[in-house]
């Protein structure tokens, strides 16, 4: 069982267009509606894959009740802590050559009883079950407006006081708040790790470097996800590089969040990094290639061709 906790979940409107005009009136060649918020992403993958999963999440007004209900019809298993503010909605808008703009609402606050319920939530899912019990807890996704910065550190706390491994996906001051905790993997992307080791990378040495201090440091794992140029993995047991190429982009919303769910699939079945890393970036590259949020089946997945290596090029330039 994998358990995640997505802080400020939202209803997903992806909108496809011919090409965005600002300023002017843009007509949609289609639209979809998923559940979002990247725990909740998280989450989705490992069901669609056949991995045991729950997703913990606030949930508020009708927007929250239209959250829940996409998440009975998708078969997620979820527990939601009612709040009196509204779930927020996201938009993001697709042109044909897969580029993406969004445009996310921040999201309702959510008062201390809220929170302490949200927090009690997810203590009530680290006992798991005999049949089933908890492996990891995912901490992913922005905060809530006025959230206290430290509450990853607070979720790695508690996971490993009841034994279970935690990742944290974030970015910004919750990130690097919870670093100091010693989460068993990080995932930030190139420039999420930028901003955390407050530098900039730009070749894959100088991404091998920040990453391998923060394992010094104290972190299990760090992945870094590196759009075209797939991710890197920095372990203890050393480095891999994985990347995938897609012909036809589709959206890249949620591909990180596959990545991530991808890798943990195959580590709960006993991969190795170097395999987990791969499979994680087969989950990614084939979730570019579907529309809106849609987390990628098995089918999709066994589609991608996957190029691995653990010596890289660490010459090799990066970009955004």
């Amino acid at each position: 069982m994998i358990v995640t906790l997505t802080p400020n979940p939202s209803i997903d409107r992806t909108i496809s267009v011919a090409a965005l005009e600002h300023g002017e009136v843009n007509r949609a060649s289609g639209s979809r509606v998923d559940p979002g918020g990247k725990g909740i992403n998280v989450a989705r993958a490992l069901t669609a894959n056949g991995t045991s999963s729950l997703a913990v999440l606030p949930s508020g007004g009708p927007e929250g009740g239209l959250l829940e209900e996409l998440l009975r019809r998708a078969g997620t298993a979820y527990a939601a802590v009612p709040i009196s503010g509204t779930t927020r909605e996201n938009i993001a808008v697709i042109e044909p050559d897969g580029t993406t703009t969004k445009i996310n609402e921040p999201g309702p606050a959510l008062d201390d009883a809220e929170l302490d319920a949200l927090f009690a939530a997810v203590d009530a899912q680290l006992a798991g079950s005999a049949d089933d019990p908890v492996a990891w807890v995912v901490g992913s996704g922005s905060l809530t407006p006025g959230m206290p910065a430290d509450s990853y550190a607070s979720l790695v706390r508690r996971a490993k006081a009841a034994g279970c491994r935690v990742a944290v996906d974030s970015s910004g001051a919750p990130l690097l708040a919870a670093v100091p905790a010693g989460p068993d993997l990080i995932k930030p992307n190139h420039e999420e790790l930028e901003e955390l080791v407050g530098r900039s990378l730009p070749t894959l040495e100088d991404v091998r470097e920040a990453a391998a201090a923060l394992v010094a440091g104290g972190i299990g794992t760090v992945v870094v996800s590196l759009g075209r140029h797939g991710a890197l993995l920095v372990g203890p047991e050393g480095i891999a590089q994985a990347a995938a190429h897609i012909d036809n982009p589709v959206s890249t919303v949620g591909a990180g969040d596959s990545l991530l769910a991808g890798y943990l699939h195959a580590v709960c079945r006993g991969a190795g990094p170097q395999e987990a890393l791969a499979t994680g970036v087969a989950w990614g590259a084939a979730a570019v290639s579907l529309p809106g949020s849609r987390m990628p089946t098995p089918e999709d997945v066994a589609r991608i061709r996957v190029t691995s290596t653990t010596t890289p090029d660490l010459t090799l330039p990066l970009t955004h």
